[in-house]
């Protein structure tokens, strides 16, 4: 099957390329230059943000099933320039619909726990967004554009995303090896509750979303394990055999531009029946984290 991922730099679109190449004729897409491990894909370099080039490459391709993980992901960014968020995450995913559409391939777009406001977590899929903030916002429209322009078309939605594998940009995640590692203490919010999603994991669910069912709408694909950053920071110290100062801050005492949900963990019930590839627990995550820093450093 000819199947193209946007986003192909970034963590999920990496580990979906990595996990499709070889089994299926892959377009990775991504603007600039290709930073992926040679492998199986062919490369396009496109903008999501031009109102042309993804299209373009998609049509070219003759894409049968496309994963669009692609956005500015940048929270504060997408503050600071409302406009540039906007072309991306809403335009460039009516580039990906339409082209869809047009092609009658399946479409999965990767969306975000942030289009809930955190008042009233955990979320289910049938919880009505409400989201705060420019990045929130965009992401919340760009669901209705894959939703309303592709007629086979579901929506992924992911949250805290993070990877260890080599390549693989930083995260909070790895921040607090790197620091831990070099005596460094580490911030991390004690009221913001999350469900940490292992890259490589949210790769395999929304792929098989993608290639194995018919699904039509929205499925909560993040991990499955909900605990603050705290929790989150002391669970990675912990599997490194790391010690160090993991110092608890809130929301209200950091200077930040956009605002950020505070209860936005997602609900993973309907994934974990539905799909072979269920959300990992947390612990069953960083086994794995911990496996991919290895080899890393081992490279």
């Amino acid at each position: 099957m000819r199947v193209a991922v946007t986003g192909a730099n970034g963590l999920l679109g990496g580990a979906a390329v990595a996990q499709l190449a070889g089994r299926h004729e892959v377009l990775a897409i991504g603007r600039g230059a290709c930073r992926l491990p040679p492998g199986a894909f062919a490369w396009a370099d496109a903008d999501l943000g031009d109102d042309r080039s993804v299209e373009a490459a998609l049509r070219d391709f003759r894409a049968e099933a496309v994963l669009h993980p692609g956005a500015m992901t940048d929270v504060d960014g997408c503050e600071r320039d409302p406009e540039v968020a906007w072309r991306v995450n809403v335009g460039g995913t009516e580039q990906v619909a339409r082209a869809c559409r047009a092609l009658r391939a399946r479409l999965v777009a990767v969306s975000t726990d942030y289009v809930f406001d955190g008042e009233a977590g955990p979320y289910g899929e049938d919880d009505v967004p409400n989201p705060r903030g420019a990045y929130a916002r965009t992401k919340r429209c760009g669901e209705e554009a894959a939703l309303l322009l592709a007629p086979d078309r579901a929506v992924a939605r992911v949250a805290v995303v993070y990877s260890g594998r080599p390549g693989a940009k930083s995260t909070f995640a790895t921040q607090v090896v790197e620091k831990l590692s070099r005596g460094e203490q580490v911030k991390a919010f004690s009221d913001q509750v999350v469900s940490p999603t292992l890259a490589e994991n949210a790769a395999a669910m929304t792929l098989e979303l993608l290639l194995e069912h018919d699904y039509q709408g929205v499925l909560h694909t993040a991990g499955a394990t909900a605990l603050d950053r705290v929790d989150f920071a002391r669970r990675v110290a912990a599997r490194f055999g790391l010690s160090g100062e993991i110092v608890p801050v809130r929301t209200a005492d950091v200077k930040l531009l956009a605002p950020r949900p505070l209860r936005s963990w997602l609900r993973v019930d309907h994934a974990a029946k539905l799909l072979r590839n269920a959300p990992l627990a947390i612990d069953d995550a960083l086994e794995k984290f911990h496996a991919q820093w290895l080899s890393r450093s081992a490279s």
